[in-house]
């Protein structure tokens, strides 16, 4: 009997550090969202997921923190870099400037910076073609409205969210040369992306001009404008993740920016001793972006819409349309 118990305590013992082993040789992972958070609804909420994902199905170890401001991108990242994590996520442009610092501080750390690029031999720059996106959806709207006029809100007024409203602009106009599009901004600092009360307020004013759909590009903001549809029986298209289900009946659809996806790869990819030196761009081509469908939007549009725009996502991707792209313009001027 004693030998018996001595054996099972021995078993146990090793069992132990034997699981202690595994978990000190977990891939690990840290991600710093921005200050929109992972509850967001849209593009930290998006990264999130990816996240989750990756816990779940890789058995990764995962640290999520969210950032209180601009400013303390830097401090937090510099942080997470002493700490020896294997892999370290940087969500949103706002981080561009730290993560570059960052990284060159810490040479043997692997950074991804979502959203942005910059030049390091240790940070890979993830990118995502909204304006391919932008254009399918700008398709879908003037494919939709009844009035002839559409609308954009965007949040704050960068080249990255132009990027997205030169597409609109160009897929509305390809559809429907006549068509009008009324365009406004919700700021130009941070504060943009998390005011859905000016969201409501600029879609209301649209929505009583004439527009009867909205392409909302502008974070949380996008929850008022949401709002504004209901308010006035109206569509809005959300973005960055799936939002069709926030106000089912009142949202076309979603243009998509798979977040989620580019955060799992990359994590799958580390986790394999992969790590992607340089700028990833995800596209039409990839999936990397598209509009969402669900039991939410399917009664919104008709079979004959989804056709066309079947048919135009291929021509893009085959290169038959040539999307305007604000990058680009703004180099040649």
């Amino acid at each position: 009997m004693r030998r018996s118990l001595v054996w099972i305590l021995a078993s146990v013992i090793s069992l132990a550090i034997g699981q202690v082993g595994v978990a000190a040789t977990a891939y690990r992972v840290a991600v710093l969202l921005d200050k929109g958070g992972k509850d967001d609804k849209s593009f930290n909420a998006a990264a999130f997921k990816g996240t989750q994902e990756a816990e779940k199905k890789l058995g990764v170890k995962v640290k999520v923190l969210e950032g209180r401001d601009d400013n303390s991108a830097e401090p937090m990242l510099r942080s997470l870099a002493s700490k020896h994590f294997d892999l370290i996520f940087a969500i949103g442009f706002s981080q561009a400037e730290a993560v570059k610092k960052v990284a060159a501080q810490f040479p043997d750390r692997h950074f991804v910076l979502i959203d942005s690029e910059i030049q390091a031999p240790n940070v890979v720059s993830v990118l995502f073609e909204e304006h391919e996106i932008g254009y399918l959806v700008g398709s879908m709207a003037a494919l939709t409205t009844k009035s002839g006029k559409v609308g954009f809100v965007g949040g704050m007024d960068i080249p990255l969210i132009r990027r997205f409203l030169m597409g609109y602009e160009a897929g509305v106009k390809a559809q429907r040369p006549k068509d009008k599009v009324t365009v406004n901004f919700t700021g130009v600092t941070g504060e943009a992306w998390n005011n859905p009360p000016k969201g409501k307020e600029l879609a209301i004013s649209q929505f009583d001009q004439g527009v009867d759909i909205v392409f909302a590009a502008a974070g949380a903001t996008n929850m008022g404008v949401f709002d504004a549809a209901e308010e006035r029986g109206k569509l809005a298209i959300g973005c960055d993740s799936n939002q069709n289900w926030v106000k089912p009946g009142f949202v076309l659809s979603s243009a998509l920016k798979r977040v989620d996806t580019a955060v799992y790869r990359m994590i799958e990819d580390g986790q394999k001793g992969v790590f992607h030196n340089g700028t990833v761009r995800y596209g039409l081509a990839d999936g990397g972006v598209d509009f969402a469908m669900d039991d939410h939007n399917a009664k919104l549009l008709t079979p004959a819409v989804l056709t066309k725009l079947a048919k135009i996502r291929s021509d893009i991707v085959a290169g038959k349309v040539k999307v305007p792209d604000y990058y680009v313009a703004a180099k040649s001027k």
